[in-house]
């Protein structure tokens, strides 16, 4: 086991001061508590848990000793600087720390959400476990990038393995990382990565599971269990960029893939050709408000998948999901709590 130094100060690990197999251990005894009278199969567990995040977000602060980054201490705004992190990729927490560095040189002030004086705000790091590109996207005030040209020389000059650098505008006073706007300042924007033997493009704004080695655990295991055949018809709610519709497409007839953010949308029809996949479809719109009318026009589907997100599915999705009748529900959850509460919903109607 190894011991995270900055465990008490930081909070973004509820269980890292205990060995694996007890946090295992107590996650299948919350998932059985949660779901008393059914059978629970055993957890799947990493041969390595640690170094496993492939997507790092880290705000920047100033302390007495200079630029800090990493994320706000829990329940506070205040910032631990994690100068190394367990669950993190390491290159990544290295780029980080080379970003810091290069804001001392290039006298880039960080931003500060009361005065809204500085400049950037936020870094947030992708990393394809396929080929090890990385994406990097800074958060900044503005497009207006003082020595744009000579720092972005110098940090992939420091890590070649940068395929992509963007900066993403957020004028917001909130909390929340990314903005709207984006301009492109080193390479196409975009990295690539495979799962399950499927290729994605991904964008800075597309969501995508930060644990590689689990989430092709997780995908095999959801279509393993939709148990497709090649007459079956398939519906992936949330769709996002297409992950699970474009893996499904490969064992069933057709898919429909459904989801309200635009830009995912057109990163999940690009991924469609990326992959070849002639059978698969994709909708702008809302999920519920799409089943709805499929289930107005009698139009039928073998399986549906739903992959919420923590907050679960709302009523008016679960009720339009009853009305389309589907044969079977494949329902994937980062809450299961929530999760048991929908369950609960689907079983009653």
């Amino acid at each position: 086991m190894k011991e995270c130094k900055i465990f008490k100060q930081c909070g973004g690990c509820s269980k890292q001061n205990l060995p694996y197999e007890t946090q295992c251990e107590q996650k299948q005894e919350y998932i059985q508590k949660l779901f008393p009278k059914e059978k629970i199969l055993p957890l799947l567990k990493m041969e390595d848990p640690y170094g496993y995040r492939h997507k790092v977000i880290a705000t920047f602060g100033k302390s007495k000793k200079g630029i800090v980054a990493g994320i706000y201490q829990k329940g506070t705004h205040d910032i631990v600087d994690q100068k190394e992190c367990l669950i993190d990729e390491p290159e990544l927490v290295q780029i980080v720390r080379t970003i810091v560095r290069l804001m001392a040189s290039f006298k880039i002030e960080t931003y500060e959400e009361d005065s809204q004086r500085g400049y950037l705000r936020h870094v947030q790091l992708r990393k394809s476990h396929d080929t090890g590109a990385v994406m990097v996207t800074l958060v900044v005030k503005d497009f207006v990038f003082k020595s744009k040209k000579a720092f972005v020389s110098a940090l992939t000059e420091a890590h070649p393995s940068i395929e992509t650098i963007v900066l993403n505008e957020n004028r917001r006073h909130t909390s929340i990382v990314l903005g709207q706007n984006e301009q492109v300042i080193y390479g196409n924007g975009h990295i690539q990565d495979t799962l399950c033997k499927t290729h994605f493009q991904l964008s800075s704004r597309s969501f995508y599971q930060v644990n590689p080695v689990q989430t092709e655990k997780l995908y095999e295991t959801a279509i393993h269990f939709a148990n497709l055949t090649e007459q079956d018809t398939v519906l992936d709610a949330y769709c996002g960029i297409g992950t699970i519709g474009l893996i499904a497409s490969r064992q069933c007839k057709s898919v429909v893939g459904v989801e309200l953010n635009r830009q995912a949308i057109q990163d999940a029809v690009y991924n469609a050709k990326l992959n070849h996949r002639k059978n698969i479809t994709f909708v702008n719109a809302d999920a519920g408000e799409y089943m709805i009318e499929a289930a107005g026009s009698k139009k039928t589907f073998d399986v549906v998948f739903m992959d919420p997100p923590r907050t679960g599915s709302d009523e008016h999705f679960l009720s339009c999901l009853v009305k389309l009748q589907p044969k079977k529900i494949v329902y994937i959850s980062c809450g299961p709590d929530t999760q048991k509460r929908d369950v609960a919903y689907l079983l009653k109607h």
